[in-house]
C-alpha cells in the first residue's frame, strides 16, 4: 500500500471495520517477507504486466481459508471489500 489519497474514492482502511478478521490477518502477515520469499513478479516482455506477490498469495490465502472455487473467488473478490483490502488494494476494486 503506498498511502495515496484520491480525490474521488475513499481509502479502504478509512472506511472498513478494523476489527474484521481479514484486516486483522493483513495487519500480522509480514508482507514485505512474503515478497521476498517468492520474488519480485516476472513477466515475459509485452503482455499484461505482473501481479503482486501480496495479491496472488492473498487469494491463495482466501480461497483455502473460505473453500472457493476459483469462480466463486474471482467473484467473491470483486464484492467484498475486506478480501480487496487483504490482498493489498487501496481503494474499493469494481
Amino acid at each position: 500500500m503506498t498511502g495515496q489519497q484520491d480525490l474521488f474514492r475513499a481509502r479502504l482502511d478509512q472506511i472498513l471495520d478494523l476489527n474484521n478478521k481479514w484486516i486483522k490477518l493483513a495487519q500480522i502477515i509480514d508482507w514485505n517477507d512474503v515478497r521476498q520469499r517468492f520474488g519480485l513478479p516476472v513477466s515475459a516482455k509485452g503482455g499484461h504486466p505482473p501481479l503482486d506477490a501480496r495479491l496472488m498469495i492473498g487469494l491463495l490465502i482466501i480461497k483455502y481459508t473460505d473453500n472457493l472455487s476459483d469462480e466463486a473467488l474471482c467473484d467473491r473478490w470483486l464484492e467484498n471489500p475486506y478480501y480487496q483490502y487483504f490482498c493489498g488494494m487501496e481503494f474499493f476494486q469494481h
